[in-house]
Parts: C-alpha cells; sequence; structure tokens
C-alpha cells in the first residue's frame, strides 16, 4: 500500500503499568472508499523491532458502486506484510506477481533495491457490496540486504501454525510464539502473531524479544490491571514478562516487534532506507520513469508528491 499523506499518530497518556514504555493512539486518513488508522511511524516511536510502519485497514463495507484501488506505486529498502481477516485483495507487481490473497493468508513482498505494485479489488468482487479489513506493516531491511533484488511470497494460512486451547486461538504468521514457529523466511528476528482472547482468559507474551508491542484490533486488553480499548498499540518495555487477559468481551490483537535494527532508518512516502541519498535517488528514478511497470496494470501510476 501506498503511505498516503497524513499526521502522525498521537501518543497516548502514560497508564499506570510499568511495563507499558508508550501508548499510541493511531491517526485516522481516508484513503478513497475507507478508512485506514496509522499506529507507526510516531513522532516518538519510529520502529518496534524492524517494524516501521503499522496500518489498520478497515474493517469497512465497500458499495457495490465502490472498490479498493491503490494504483502501481514504488518502495524501496523495506518487505511489505499484507495479512487480512476479512475481503480479498489483488496484487500485481513489477516482477509479474498476479496474486489475490484472502484471509488468515499473507503477502511477503520484499522491495529491496526497487519494486512496484498495485493493490486493488479483484474482478470478482466489483459490482457487488464486500467488505474489507486487515493489517498492512512495513519491515525494514537490515543495512546489508536493502539492496537485494526483489521478492515476492505468499503464505497460506493453512501453511502457519495454529492453535486453539485454553481461551485462546490464533496463528502465528512470522516468527515463533509459545514453541510455534512460521514457516515464512524474513530478514531478522521478527514476531507478528495473530491472537484472540476469551474473557478472562490470559496470554503471555514473553521477554525474548527486544522489542515488543501489542496492537488491539478488538475488545478490551488488560495488562497488569489496566484497560485498553480497540484500536490503541501498547509499546512494552524490555525485559518485562506481559501478560494479557481479555476484558469483559474478551479481545482480538496483533503482537509485533523483534531485534532492533542497530541504525537509523529514514522513511520519505513509500521509501526506506538507512540513507537520506538513497532516497533522494529513488524519489528521481520514479519521477523519470526509471522503475520497472506492473504488468497487467501499466495505465495508471501514483505520481511522486510535490512535497
Amino acid at each position: 500500500m501506498s503511505f498516503f499523506p497524513g499526521k502522525d499518530p498521537e501518543a497516548g497518556d502514560a497508564p499506570a503499568c510499568d511495563a507499558i514504555e508508550l501508548m499510541i493512539i493511531p491517526r485516522t486518513s481516508d484513503i478513497g472508499n475507507f478508512q485506514v488508522r496509522r499506529a507507526l511511524p510516531t513522532a516518538k516511536r519510529r520502529l518496534v523491532g524492524p517494524f516501521v510502519f503499522f496500518d489498520r485497514m478497515g474493517p469497512a463495507i465497500l458499495r457495490a458502486d465502490q472498490a479498493m484501488d491503490v494504483r502501481p506505486h514504488p518502495h524501496i529498502g523495506l518487505s511489505t506484510v499484507t495479512y487480512l481477516f476479512d475481503g480479498e485483495i489483488k496484487h500485481r507487481d513489477s516482477l509479474g506477481t498476479e496474486m489475490v490473497i484472502r484471509p488468515g493468508d499473507l503477502n511477503l513482498m520484499t522491495a529491496g533495491r526497487g519494486i512496484v505494485h498495485s493493490e486493488r479489488s479483484p474482478e470478482n468482487l466489483r459490482g457487488t457490496e464486500h467488505s474489507i479489513s486487515g493489517l498492512q506493516t512495513w519491515l525494514a531491511l537490515p543495512d546489508r540486504h536493502e539492496e537485494i533484488d526483489p521478492i515476492f511470497a505468499h503464505t497460506e494460512k493453512h501453511d502457519m501454525p495454529a492453535f486453539r486451547q485454553d481461551g485462546l486461538e490464533g496463528r502465528v504468521v512470522i516468527g515463533s510464539f509459545e514453541g510455534m514457529a512460521s514457516p515464512v523466511k524474513v530478514f531478522s528476528d521478527t514476531i507478528y502473531v495473530d491472537l484472540s482472547i476469551e474473557a478472562g482468559r490470559s496470554a503471555p507474551f514473553a521477554a525474548s524479544w527486544e522489542e515488543r508491542a501489542l496492537y488491539i484490533l478488538s475488545g478490551e486488553a488488560i495488562i497488569a490491571g489496566d484497560h485498553f480499548a480497540e484500536n490503541q498499540l501498547l509499546v512494552f518495555r524490555p525485559g518485562d514478562a506481559i501478560t494479557i487477559t481479555g476484558g469483559p468481551t474478551g479481545c482480538h490483537v496483533m503482537l509485533f516487534g523483534g531485534a532492533a535494527m542497530g541504525s537509523q532508518r529514514y522513511i520519505w512516502w513509500n521509501f526506506v532506507s538507512s540513507s537520506k541519498e538513497r532516497i533522494e535517488k529513488a524519489k528521481e528514478e520514479w519521477r523519470t520513469g526509471r522503475f520497472d511497470i506492473v504488468p497487467g496494470d501499466e495505465e495508471e501510476f501514483i505520481p511522486l508528491p510535490e512535497s
């Protein structure tokens, strides 16, 4: 997805829970026919592990005369991670990939030195009312991998470990969680777990990850006696074991984080790099048409922003 213009998220009031370093209230922006909440980056927190961007798409209902149409646009220096809870998105990219992602599946597109892609409602949903809900996140690439050749990988939900016991249900999307490991390959230590917790039940979030956070998708989560509502992002202090308890109606959360990058990352529009000069080069390449085209989606593109 393109990094639409919008204000930074806001940091929330500091809660009493000592284990929480920061609470972030996402900013909401309209990208056409539905809203997106951006939780990262923010002025007070640019990354959590390799996660340099965290967007909540929807949930929304698109009318029969509406569709998702994110025109071709470029990326460098990152991996985009698309994960849906509802609906379908058709992905096309400059490698020639054409793939429809469905709920529970994962699209991992590693831009490296440069890739162009589009994301649209598939043909079978156009002209009908349909829903869309999901997450798109970006993983910054380690220095040595920033300029690798672009790669696209699709993983279906049945290939990722799922669990359901003791009031917990979920899927290990990337990394490992409580002895289960996802087959999805990324370039740095990463955790990304889809987790639902019934009311009064609890789940651990181990302190082994260098940087950790959770996003509350729905319901209410209780941590060390504090109650947190949906669409809040909680960043945890390192080294503390965390227990997440479902509130009165339970909660649906996304756990994420991983190893700290170890070097600064700059973001401009859809470009991520450890070098400001590399971003300037990418801007000029897109402005002058030197990125590859997207086969099957050659007629449109998102122009380089003026500012």
